[in-house]
């Protein structure tokens, strides 16, 4: 018997393996096939700037770099372009050990939380131990191998640590299969700064090109039947569009079904824009930050279809929104946990292949809705779109007598929040994106953005994480290279005085990019939310102490002094940016076009009427007030929140 043929071997420390399996990694999707991992960012450290420093270096062709300034604004970029990919594609992401490593897992519960790729490649402590403990490590003192990298853990969809060379051979494809799962999220390989560098004799076949699809499950004709015999029982049904539908590219197929039978469509934050034509069904947003024509529909509801969403609390009003006492669910998602929702009746598959073979159910039943609830649908609709135009409405100025007095004196502004977003509307053409992540951006763009005709909202309110919006515009840029699309973030001045270094990013990359800023002094969206749950402001508005700090005094100053002064214009333009300042609703309107072209960052600060909000939504949402105060504005408060919690219901 003669011995078999020696396998071909290749010899390659940790880190180059790595490098060099991540480049010829693909994605395979509706016949379209592309990079899994086209690049990676990072910062490096001592953690892994001799391992996969070395090894980026030395195959930089094969996968581009890019520096960055914050790790979790790195896993950010990352995340928003997975997400404009639609998750076909993603980046991978390296730091340093200790603090690198550790301020990647916001960003990691973030991509999780929303079910969105990205490869995270942490810095880790020494699995020789000979030198231990080193420098940024952390001792457990009864679980010796533990470090902070151990955090990713259960904000992860899957999590390796690299303590031989030869574990690559099963732990790299283990990850790249989570990537392209239906179920996706954060993938993290812990690599020991020392295995980096470790090199090892890796059979040649193992970095041959591989292509991985990306699944679409189809549906069971037996869920399809149950769900298309509840819709045709219904006299009031209601459709919610979930992100299941967006990353499906379902949107055609949702169009059909509600041409077919004339059911109302909603969309949650991350369902925004799943409906691209304008018809009378598509209705926008729905629940704590929807439209009050959605949610007057949905509290008379007596079936509701939910396609491709996890339907948190704020698209349910904490689960009190829909009132009807015979209203059922059903839903159609990926994801088995998240079908069975309120009880639903779930068809477990792709949104785009169950929407089909859902539609084709519905016309061979011959099911519609009555004249009377299309009719109702278009007279809640019309009459919203008059409250719409006039809050968005930047030429009819603002009524100063319905605002604070004192707080329309501290400011020079003269538009609201609302009206600015009429501008950015204005402006707002086919192929331009526009991001909103934290406060109150991606509520009033949920509420009032035209998402239509090919203006994306890539709105992150599953986190709700304050920092993603820049450098998502910068993973949004990645992913649509094409400077004619604008790709603009919508943040809060808190935001942007929280995370804006990647700004430096940007201009390195000559990224053209545009931060709109509206100056509102302060995290006011939570300030509205403290005033209606304890009826004083405190630690919310950025203001000057009233006096010395005095800690440890009896009674040291508060935070009540003239608002803060800070020169937003400048801080942008001291990190590369192109900065201007536009007040009036025409200096606004020449900024975004003077800027339009530009070939680099762009940062618009306007300053915007602090405490003039939208028009309500008209929902409840379950944040309880001080259940004990001696301050009687709370205790009332309290009684009108124990009478909301009356309108929750449990639905099964």
């Amino acid at each position: 018997m003669t011995d078999p043929t020696p396998q071909r071997t290749v010899r390659l420390t940790v880190a180059q393996a790595v490098v060099t399996y991540l480049s010829r990694q693909y994605s395979v999707a509706d016949g379209h096939r592309r990079r899994l991992i086209p690049a990676a960012l990072g910062i490096f450290g001592h953690g892994n700037v001799a391992g996969l420093g070395q090894a980026l270096d030395q195959l930089s062709d094969e996968l581009p770099f890019i520096q960055g300034r914050n790790e979790q604004a790195l896993v950010h970029i990352a995340t928003a372009y997975g997400k404009a990919t639609r998750r076909h594609s993603t980046l991978a992401v390296t730091a340093s050990i200790g603090p690198g490593a550790l301020n990647m897992v916001t960003g990691a519960g973030l991509a999780t939380v929303n079910r969105l790729p990205v490869l995270l490649l942490p810095g880790d402590t020494y699995a020789t131990r000979h030198q231990g403990p080193v420098l940024q490590q952390l001792q457990h003192p009864i679980e010796a191998d533990t470090s902070v990298n151990d955090a990713f853990r259960p904000v992860s969809r899957f999590f390796d640590r690299i303590t031989r060379p030869e574990q690559l051979l099963t732990a790299l494809p283990a990850a790249m299969r989570a990537l392209t799962d239906v179920d996706t999220g954060a993938v993290v390989v812990s690599l020991p700064q020392d295995i980096q560098s470790h090199a090892y004799d890796y059979p040649a076949e193992f970095f041959a090109e591989r292509d991985w699809p990306i699944r679409r499950p189809a549906p069971d004709a037996d869920e399809v039947a149950v769900v298309a015999r509840m819709l045709a029982e219904a006299e009031k049904p209601l459709i919610i569009a979930g992100g299941g539908v967006v990353y499906s590219g379902a949107g055609e197929e949702l169009e059909a079904l509600a041409d077919a039978a004339g059911v109302p469509v909603a969309e949650t934050f991350a369902g925004k824009g799943a409906v691209q034509r304008r018809a009378w069904w598509g209705l926008g947003g729905i629940g704590l930050e929807g439209t009050q024509a959605v949610n007057a529909l949905a509290r008379e509801a007596d079936f509701v279809l939910t396609v491709g969403s996890r339907l948190t609390d704020f698209a349910t009003a904490s689960h009190s929104i829909f009132e009807n006492p015979d209203v059922r669910f059903a839903s159609i998602n990926v994801n088995v946990h998240d079908a069975g929702r309120l009880g639903a009746i779930g068809i477990v598959a792709d949104a785009k292949r169950a929407l089909a073979a859902l539609t084709d159910a519905v016309r061979a039943n011959g099911t519609t809705t009555s004249a009377g609830w299309q009719e109702k649908v278009r007279e809640l609709d019309e009459r919203w779109q008059a409250l719409r135009t006039a809050a968005l409405d930047p030429d009819t100025p603002f009524d100063h007598s319905t605002a604070d007095p004192d707080v329309v004196s501290d400011t020079d502004a003269v538009l609201t929040q609302g009206q600015l977003i009429g501008l950015l509307q204005e402006h707002a053409q086919s192929g331009d994106t526009i991001i909103a992540a934290a406060g109150g951006p991606p509520g009033d763009l949920q509420k009032v953005w035209d998402a239509t005709e090919g203006r994306f909202a890539h709105l992150e309110f599953g986190f709700s994480c304050m920092g993603y919006e820049l450098p998502a515009a910068i993973g949004v840029r990645l992913a649509e290279p094409d400077p004619s699309k604008r790709v603009l973030s919508l943040l809060g001045d808190g935001t942007f005085l929280m995370a804006p270094t990647e700004l430096v990013t940007a201009a390195q990359e000559r990224l053209p990019v545009t931060i709109v800023i509206p100056e509102n002094h302060g995290y006011q969206v939570i300030h509205r939310l403290q005033m209606g749950r304890s009826g004083r402001e405190f630690g919310n508005e950025f203001r000057y102490r009233d006096g010395s700090l005095e800690i440890g005094s009896q009674k040291p100053a508060r935070l009540e002094g003239d608002y803060l002064q800070v020169d937003l214009v400048k801080t942008a333009e001291g990190l590369g940016a192109r900065a201007l300042r536009a007040t009036t609703a025409d200096e606004v309107r020449a900024a975004l076009a003077d800027t339009r072209d530009h070939d680099g960052p762009v940062v618009l600060v306007v300053p915007v009427i602090p405490h003039a909000d939208l028009p309500g939504a008209g929902v409840w949402w379950d944040v309880a007030p001080a259940e004990v105060s001696e301050q009687e504005t709370v205790a009332q408060l309290r009684r009108e929140y124990e009478e909301g919690l009356a309108s929750q219901r449990w639905y099964g």
